[in-house]
């Protein structure tokens, strides 16, 4: 779940007209038909699309644009861009416009007379972001693209700086619109893609990612971009944002008044394109770790035609450096979207190794991808393992990464929402998981310990989805293309599924010391079928998925036993339908099953709701059977689904939260304890229960 996740709203022209007349009268003009002339002092004239979005409840790019000198009138939907009532300079697309049909039935549909309009000296200037409403800016004439994705940013730099959008504006400590409040930030879902377009200011000093691009076209101009300077006021005129943000948006708006002079005139500077960036290599990650092997897997980002063979060297890291070498050959996979994986085999259990990889073919300037990871434990020793897990994830820099490898923590478990997709889209699907995986912090800790992964309903496919959504499969095959989990669900006749795209659903599980981990799928089945539990109702998990989680439990020797879906384990009691209490009569079967088999060790572990939580429901599995909620990892927390409950224990509305799980046999009596942390390395509650307290009522730890 998150804020981001709000379904499409359709916006009426009435809202842009409500907009304008809060702002101070615009004079009536005639339609004449005839060209504007370009320096008999009439004023330039724009037309807008803008609405009071429901992320940042605020506009102003109507007002921004009359106090800058334009003549502002709404844009009539109905007609072509070359056809307005009234001669228009700039058609100007607000902040969040392609949430609404309104923007994507006329881009759509208007997408030639976009192009003729900018031909004939005018520009369009499109600050629309939502990319799963349209990644791509679809008007675009062909050979100039701009594609976005869901990274959001808090700081622009100036990257042309002569530009005479640029060359005007404050400038505090080498950036760009500083005085802001954090909400919104200055830069939602920023290009990450482009051609034929000059880079006039990026989010990152180096100029990547692009927060403004300039494509000419003709005698006019595009601008694309990602900034929210336009959002500065609410729907009743107050000020949303400092005055000195205000100060910075005005002047933005009258360089844009001369600029779009320069263009109408002809004296606008020549764009100079600027060209895309090497691909970045994405990884490495380690992947499913065992006692005796490992997956590595990575994204380099070469040609594939040129660089398909790879090694991966791999050793015991010792302290004195020394060790011999192995070395694995493995190849590019383009059906997996240019990826690779290198089995390690033949290892040493809970053992430190080090590894690099490098193409066969040399690669000048290309730097070998390395990373390191230990083995786990033998599942017959005393053992301590420590496992972080999280959910909700940014995918911007983030130092609650960083505190989770601070904190110890020697493999990680992805809850869902890791990253937030929400596109049916698969070339979107798979950008978002690159740009979620070489986020500098996230990069660094993916290549020094194991990753495993669910996902819930943005990773699936977008807020609240679920089983009878009709392109889950596109972001299956991007879950699968970027993972490296041991298995991926099943086919539907239950054939285990190591890495195939035609699978059904992405569930799985492992064991790492004294800890089993069950990560189900609650998602790829729901309302498919009719449940195997009550057959009057859905099924969330599907027959195939409850008789591998049967078997699984069944089996099972580890002390103990998580089982663990994106989704919170109880009623969100909210309208949405993705969670346990939906799905009660399977959820209490699973439980039943856990009792009348008498299996010990077991915990229950959700993310999604943006709060954290301990929940103990007493003795209903034999024992007293606990919850373990944690979320978020990002900074957008939800206070109002922290509901009360006669189960909560503890609870904390907390951004950047990660869990911290100590597994630990080497004691006479084994503990697991849960730990809640945030990035600052706060405790926010701790839940420690031992082995008895878990229903192992003859418990011996087993010695070497």
């Amino acid at each position: 779940m998150s804020d981001k996740g709000l379904g499409r709203r359709r916006v009426l022209t009435g809202g842009v007209a409500a907009a304008l007349t809060a702002s101070t009268a615009t004079p009536a003009f005639a339609a004449t038909g005839e060209p504007r002339a370009v320096t008999d002092g009439t004023p330039l004239r724009a037309a807008v699309l803008e609405f009071e979005d429901p992320w940042t409840k605020a506009l102003g790019l109507a007002e921004l644009l009359r106090q800058a000198g334009f003549d502002v009138i709404p844009l009539d939907l109905s007609l072509p861009a070359t056809e307005q009532p009234q001669p228009v300079d700039l058609i100007a697309f607000g902040t969040f416009t392609n949430n609404s049909d309104d923007y994507l039935d006329y881009v759509a549909d208007q997408a030639e007379s976009l192009r003729q309009f900018v031909a004939d000296h005018r520009v369009v200037l499109d600050m629309a972001q939502s990319d799963q409403y349209g990644a791509a800016v679809a008007y675009l004439p062909s050979g100039m693209a701009a594609v976005r994705t869901d990274a959001d940013y808090d700081t622009i730099h100036p990257v042309a700086a002569g530009h005479p959008l640029v060359q005007g504006l404050r400038v505090s400590n080498g950036r760009l619109f500083t005085g802001r409040n954090a909400s919104p930030r200055v830069s939602y879902e920023t290009v990450q893609e482009w051609r034929s377009m000059q880079v006039l200011m990026a989010c990152a000093a180096d100029g990547f990612p692009p927060a403004l691009l300039e494509g000419q076209f003709g005698a006019g101009r595009f601008l694309v971009t990602s900034l929210t300077v336009d959002k500065v006021r609410n729907s009743a005129g107050t000020a949303t944002q400092p005055p000195a943000a205000v100060a910075d948006s005005q002047a933005f708006f009258t360089a844009l008044h001369g600029y779009v002079t320069s263009v109408r005139s002809g004296t606008a500077p020549a764009v100079r394109p600027t060209p895309m960036p090497p691909e970045r290599p994405v990884g490495p990650m380690v992947g499913h770790t065992e006692t005796d092997s490992a997956l590595i897997w990575a994204r380099p980002g070469l040609d594939p035609a040129a660089y398909a063979r790879w090694n991966c060297a791999y050793r015991e890291r010792k302290k004195n450096g020394s060790g011999k070498w192995h070395t694995v050959a493995t190849r590019i996979d383009t059906d997996n979207d240019n990826t690779l994986i290198a089995p390690l085999r033949g290892l040493k259990p809970d053992t430190p190794y080090e590894f690099s990889l490098t193409p066969v073919k040399e690669a000048v300037g290309f730097t070998p991808m390395t990373g390191s990871f230990t083995t786990s434990p033998d599942p017959d020793r005393p053992a301590v393992v420590t496992m972080g897990m999280g959910s909700c994830a940014p995918s911007v820099p983030e130092p609650v990464w960083t505190k989770i490898m601070e904190e110890g923590c020697d493999s990680f478990v992805m809850l869902g929402d890791t990253p937030y997709v929400d596109s049916s889209d698969l070339k979107v699907a798979r950008q978002k998981h690159r740009t979620f995986l070489v986020q500098p912090e996230i990069s660094q800790m993916i290549s020094s310990m194991p990753i495993w992964a669910t996902w819930d309903d943005h990773d699936f496919g977008g807020n609240d989805f679920h089983g009878d959504y009709k392109s889950k499969r596109q972001n299956r095959t991007a879950f699968v293309n970027y993972r490296a989990n041991p298995t991926y669900g099943q086919t539907a006749d239950g054939q285990i599924l190591r890495r195939r795209t035609d699978g059904e659903g992405v569930y799985t599980s492992f064991r790492r010391g004294p800890i089993e981990v069950f990560l189900l799928d609650p998602r790829w089945f729901s309302r498919t079928a009719p449940s195997w539990a009550d057959p009057s109702q859905v099924t969330c998990l599907g027959t195939v998925q409850w008789d591998w989680l049967r078997r699984g439990l069944r089996k099972s020797t580890a002390p103990f036993k998580a089982i663990a879906t994106g989704m919170v384990w109880d009623d969100k009691q909210n309208s949405e339908k993705d969670d346990w209490g939906t799905y009660s009569y399977e959820r209490e079967a699973i439980f039943d099953f856990i009792a009348t088999e008498k299996i010990p060790g077991c915990f229950l572990l959700g993310g999604d709701i943006h709060v954290s939580r301990a929940l103990n429901y007493g003795p209903r599995v034999g024992y007293d059977l606990w919850q373990y909620i944690v979320s978020p990892l990002h900074d957008s927390t939800i206070p109002s689904l922290n509901v009360p409950s006669p189960y909560l224990v503890h609870s904390a509305v907390e951004p950047h939260v990660f869990l911290k799980l100590v597994a630990d046999t080497t004691l006479a009596m084994p503990t697991l304890t849960a730990t809640w942390i945030n990035r600052d390395g706060e405790r926010l509650f701790e839940v420690t229960r031992t082995a008895k307290d878990l229903g192992h009522t003859n418990y011996s730890r087993r010695r070497p």
